[in-house]
C-alpha cells in the first residue's frame, strides 16, 4: 500500500537550474533516482526529507518518468522533479530486447543532460528503471550511491553497485557483497509516529470501535483479491469476537460485509491515504511484505501477519522473514491463505493482548528508525561540501 505522508514535509520552491555563482555559493545538488512504485520513491523521499534536515542549504533533484507514481507523490513533498526516458529491461527475448542498446544510449543522454543542467554533486539510485540510466549517466563523472530495499538486489542496483562510491541495503546477504546494511529510509511520520497518542484521534477518524482490539487488512496500493477473499466473509465472526477490522480493499475491489449491530464495526476503505492513523489504530496488520510495508510496520511495533505476494523471485518472503525469526510476525503464504486460516491464526491472536505486546516489542527490535539520517550522512560525506 502506498503511505504518502498526510503531512508531508516541504522543501519549498526550489529553481531546477543552477548557475555556476550558485554552485559556488549554495550547498549540495543531491539527484534521487528512485521512480516507478512507491517503494522505489518513498525511500528517495525520505532520504530528500533527511538530507534537508541536515544541511538546510542543499537542494534535492528527483529523476523519474512518465510512467511512475514519482508524478504524484514528488510534487506533493515540494521537491522538482526531472523527467527522463525510461529503460525497462524486458524479462523474455522479445523485439524489446534487440532496442535495448539504443533505448539505453538514448536515455543516457539526456539524462546526462539534466545531470549537468542541476548542477548534481551526487546521484543516489534506489533501483529501478529510473535508476539505471542514471547510473550509467553519472558513471565517472558524478558520485554514486546505491540503496538496496529488497532482500533481493535487482539487476539495475546491481549494475550501480559497480560505480558506486557508498552502496547500502536494508537487509543482509541481499546480493551487493559491499553494502551497509541500514535499513530502508522512512519519512518521519513513521518513525516519529506515537500509535498510544494516537489512537483515541485514529479511532475515531475511521469511524472504529474506541477500545477494540482491531486489525488493519491491505494488500498493496491495489489491494489484493487473495487477501480480501480470506478476510471480508469473516466479518460477522470478527464482530461477534469483539475485534474491529479497518481493511483497504483496493480501488478497483469491492467487498461485501456483513455488520452485526452493537459489535465493533468492519470498515471497509477503496485506499488509505493516512497510513499513519491506520497504523496507530491497529493493534495487528495483514499485509504483503513488500520492503516497505515491513519496514513501517516494524518501525512502529505493530505485530503483522504477512502473505507475500506469490509472484517476483520470492523477495517478499524474504523481506518478511527477518520479523518473523524476531517473534515479531507470522507469515502464511498466498496459496494457504483463505477464511479457515484467518479465523485459526488471525483471531486467536488479536484475543491475545499479552501476545500483542511481546509481537511489537519484537516487531520494533527488528527496525531501522534511523535509516533515512544514517544514509543523509553517506551522502553528503560522498559529496564533502
Amino acid at each position: 500500500m502506498s503511505s504518502t505522508a498526510a503531512v508531508p514535509h516541504r522543501a519549498g520552491p526550489v529553481n531546477p537550474v543552477r548557475t555556476k555563482e550558485d554552485v559556488i555559493n549554495q550547498g549540495p545538488c543531491v539527484v534521487v533516482a528512485g521512480g516507478g512504485t512507491a517503494g522505489h520513491i518513498e525511500p528517495a523521499l525520505a532520504l530528500a526529507d533527511a538530507v534537508m534536515r541536515a544541511r538546510p542549504d542543499a537542494r534535492v533533484v528527483a529523476l523519474g518518468t512518465e510512467r511512475g507514481l514519482e508524478g504524484k507523490l514528488v510534487p506533493a513533498r515540494g521537491y522538482p522533479l526531472e523527467m527522463i526516458p525510461p529503460v525497462p529491461m524486458p524479462r523474455k527475448p522479445t523485439l524489446d530486447l534487440l532496442k535495448l542498446p539504443l533505448n539505453v544510449r538514448g536515455a543516457i543522454k539526456q539524462t546526462r543532460a539534466v545531470l549537468s543542467r542541476v548542477g548534481a554533486d551526487v546521484v543516489v539510485g534506489f533501483g529501478g528503471y529510473v535508476a539505471l540510466p542514471a547510473y550509467l549517466a553519472a558513471r565517472g563523472r558524478i558520485p554514486i550511491v546505491v540503496h538496496e530495499a529488497n532482500a533481493r538486489a535487482g539487476l539495475a542496483n546491481k549494475v550501480g553497485a559497480r560505480f558506486a562510491v557508498k552502496v547500502a541495503a536494508a537487509v543482509p546477504d541481499s546480493g551487493l557483497s559491499s553494502a551497509e546494511v541500514i535499513g530502508i529510509p522512512l519519512r518521519a511520520s513513521i518513525t516519529e509516529l506515537n500509535r498510544a497518542a494516537l489512537r483515541e484521534e485514529a479511532r475515531r477518524f475511521f469511524g472504529l470501535h474506541p477500545t477494540a482490539p482491531t486489525l488493519l487488512v491491505f494488500g498493496g496500493s491495489q489491494g489484493a483479491r487473495s487477501i480480501n477473499n480470506a478476510v471480508a466473509p469473516l466479518a460477522s465472526e470478527f464482530a461477534m469476537a469483539g475485534i474491529g477490522v479497518l481493511h483497504a480493499h483496493g480501488p478497483k475491489n469491492t467487498v461485501a460485509v456483513q455488520q452485526i449491530p452493537g459489535a465493533p464495526p468492519y470498515v471497509p476503505v477503496p485506499y488509505l491515504e493516512r497510513m499513519d492513523l491506520a497504523y496507530a489504530a491497529a493493534d495487528a496488520v495483514l499485509c504483503r511484505s513488500g520492503a516497505m510495508t515491513v519496514a513501517e510496520v516494524s518501525a512502529v511495533g505493530l505485530p503483522a501477519v504477512f502473505v507475500p505476494l506469490p509472484h517476483g523471485n520470492g523477495e517478499q518472503a524474504l523481506n518478511g522473514q527477518p520479523v518473523v525469526n524476531a517473534g515479531g510476525a507470522l507469515m502464511v503464504t498466498d496459496e494457504e491463505l483463505s477464511p479457515e486460516k484467518v479465523r485459526d491464526v488471525v483471531m486467536p491472536m488479536l484475543g491475545s493482548p499479552q501476545r500483542l505486546q511481546a509481537m511489537s516489542a519484537a516487531a520494533q527490535g527488528t527496525g531501522h528508525r534511523a535509516a533515512a539520517d544514517v544514509l543523509a550522512r553517506m551522502v553528503l560525506d560522498v559529496v564533502g561540501k
